[in-house]
């Protein structure tokens, strides 16, 4: 049985969906090598435009509970070889969703604890329910966030990074949205609604111009002021501007009327939504 699902959409979505409600979208050795399967099949997609944003969700009432406690139990009898082993799949995973070169969707119904922060920090973007609750949850059972620490700390910031990751604290909607890792939350009845509008949003952008913003942002993420980074963007944008896609969005600017790449989306996201 499969753990997850992947659905691509005429419209240019692709809804990648963890479907273990029964155990609250945890996630195992199984899960991880789907989703990373899944990555592998979105890249391409999406360098080569066919896929334009993912949206991650999840079935059921719960976002995901983080680490399967079966598979917990497993790894206790793994050497340490077995445990670097797979520690390095569930890092080629956050990688994987954070490094996308589409925009990213998140949307969060229900608890988020453990690793599935970390899924919510690689999205560019989060939606959230008033029900949703995060909790960086691992140093109750001795463990840490290692390996979504890039992720979360990016969102949370260094300061607030340490009080939630040290004290295990769960943190409500609103407290997620104030701190970054949510950039809005709505009524449960109205989250369905709030992730079309955003893929409505998304979708009128130029798929070319978002990939090279979101590589771009990496970039200068990593050194914001270098003299390398400074000649990157002015490289960027140079080329964007004389690219097919940049004289469109200016001519369709100056013309007052919608550019070609928004011509036939349409999001229809009613056949996708995960029930919940």
């Amino acid at each position: 049985m499969a753990y997850s699902s992947l659905e691509l959409h005429d419209n240019g979505v692709a809804w990648l969906l963890l479907n273990r409600p029964d155990v609250h979208n945890a996630f195992d050795d199984h899960l991880i090598a789907e989703l990373n399967a899944h990555l592998e099949k979105l890249h391409a997609l999406a360098e080569a435009g066919d896929v334009r944003v993912v949206v991650l969700g999840s079935e059921g009432k719960s976002f995901s509970a983080g680490a399967d406690l079966n598979w917990m139990k497993r790894m206790v009898d793994y050497s340490l070889d077995d445990n670097l082993a797979d520690s390095r799949k569930l890092s080629a995973l956050m990688h994987g969703l954070d490094t996308l070169p589409c925009p990213t969707l998140c949307r969060v119904q229900g608890a988020t604890f453990g690793g599935a922060v970390g899924l919510a920090a690689c999205c560019d973007v989060v939606i959230a329910s008033e029900k949703a609750r995060f909790c960086l949850s691992e140093v109750r059972i001795g463990l840490s966030p290692a390996v979504i620490s890039p992720y979360v700390q990016r969102a949370l910031g260094e300061r607030q990074m340490r009080r939630y990751a040290l004290t295990a604290e769960v943190m409500d909607a609103a407290t997620a949205l104030n701190l970054g890792l949510a950039h809005q939350v709505v009524a449960p009845d109205a989250l369905n609604d709030a992730v079309d509008s955003m893929l409505e949003t998304l979708l009128g952008g130029s798929p070319q111009a978002q990939r090279a913003t979101k590589a771009l942002l990496a970039s200068v993420a990593k050194a914001s002021d270098a003299d390398t980074t400074r000649e990157h963007t002015c490289q960027v944008i140079a080329r964007l501007r004389v690219s097919n896609e940049g004289q469109e969005g200016l001519a369709s600017f100056f013309d007052k009327r919608r550019p070609a790449w928004t011509a036939s989306h349409n999001t229809m996201t009613n056949a996708a939504e995960p029930r919940s």
